[in-house]
């Protein structure tokens, strides 16, 4: 059976962009008599909050999805709250470390902006590690860690990744352009990197379907799997959704929230119907039945670009204010 996922993290209310996502990974698996999985992403507890962890289950169960596993749910694969799921990520560590692929990185952010170099490619939005710990030896290791405790850097492999996002096409990258990442900050807070590989690995989730800017996590996410030893999911990366002046969506825009737009009138089939529109499911912007919406999932339809609410789709949703430009998260 395929088994896919939605797992947002608590740091704000939901917003359509979210809705858009969580939709289309429901439907991906509702289409396909697949199981699918609530997890709640709150690795990073100081920015996350239990009070969007329920208006998120609220938010998603008025839209009409339902989950086989989840926080509220449980099942055979929980936890599904990462916060309950550090042990797991430590004994990767320790599998990762035991295979010489882990090494401490004492570099501060100041460091790292003065040397860090500017790739191209799938990681163009990010600057490259150059390297600078990679071959300390354990006497100057030793030195360093008396004044700063090391992040732990993972040791890309070297050569060409390539994968098939059933959306964005196929992607090859060198891993070496991108260079090594962090698997385990300095504060002892574990990357997502390896949180959300663990999970999906461990979870048996067998399809991945997230927005199009973590389409470059993924080469480093597959080098987890196979150092890991673990099966290797298929990807479907789909648009991240502007606001009607072409920005990010925001989560302090509270007009764009889904409590927001439901407290204003919105019914829940409408917001469907834009989320159909915005995928390519439905020629208007028209109020819609998960049924319905269901029966025209094609993951081919699904646009390969960034899609932006228009005045039409805007009035439905009773936003105002939303040309506010901030991470989605």
């Amino acid at each position: 059976m395929r088994r896919g996922r939605f797992a947002p993290s608590p740091t704000g209310e939901l917003h359509i962009g979210n809705a858009f996502t969580a939709v289309l990974s429901w439907l991906q698996m509702r289409s396909a008599y697949g199981a699918f999985v609530l997890r709640v992403e709150d690795i990073d507890g100081a920015r996350s909050k239990r009070e969007y962890v329920q208006q998120a289950l609220a938010d998603l169960r008025w839209l009409g999805l339902d989950w086989d596993e989840g926080p509220d749910v449980d099942g055979p694969y929980g936890p599904y709250c990462q916060q309950e799921r550090l042990s797991l990520y430590e004994k990767a560590l320790l599998h990762l470390e035991a295979l010489g692929r882990l090494y401490p990185c004492f570099c501060s952010r100041a460091q790292l902006a003065q040397v860090a170099s500017a790739p191209h490619g799938l990681f163009a939005d990010e600057p490259r590690y150059p390297g600078t710990c990679r071959d300390l030896t354990p006497a100057q290791q030793a030195e360093l860690a008396v004044h700063k405790h090391p992040a732990l850097r993972f040791r890309v492999p070297d050569g060409e990744t390539s994968f098939v996002d059933a959306v964005a096409g196929i992607q090859r990258v060198d891993m070496a352009t991108g260079g090594d990442f962090i698997v385990r900050r300095a504060d002892g807070v574990f990357a997502y990197q390896l949180a959300v590989v663990v999970d999906d690995a461990e979870m048996g989730v067998t399809d991945v379907l997230r927005g199009m800017d973590l389409l470059s996590s993924t080469p480093r996410q597959i080098a987890l799997y196979n150092a890991l030893g673990k099966p290797i999911p298929t990807f479907a990366h789909v648009p991240i959704v502007l606001d009607v002046m072409g920005q990010r969506l925001a989560k302090r825009n509270r007009s764009i929230t889904l409590r927001a737009m439901r407290e204003a009138g919105v019914a829940a089939e409408e917001i469907l119907g834009v989320i159909g529109y915005l995928a390519g499911f439905c020629d208007t912007c028209q109020p819609i039945s998960l049924d319905n919406l269901t029966d025209r999932f094609e993951i081919a339809k699904v646009p390969k670009h960034l899609v932006r609410l228009d005045p039409t789709s805007a009035r439905v949703l009773h936003l105002r204010d939303v040309g506010v430009n901030e991470e989605a998260g």
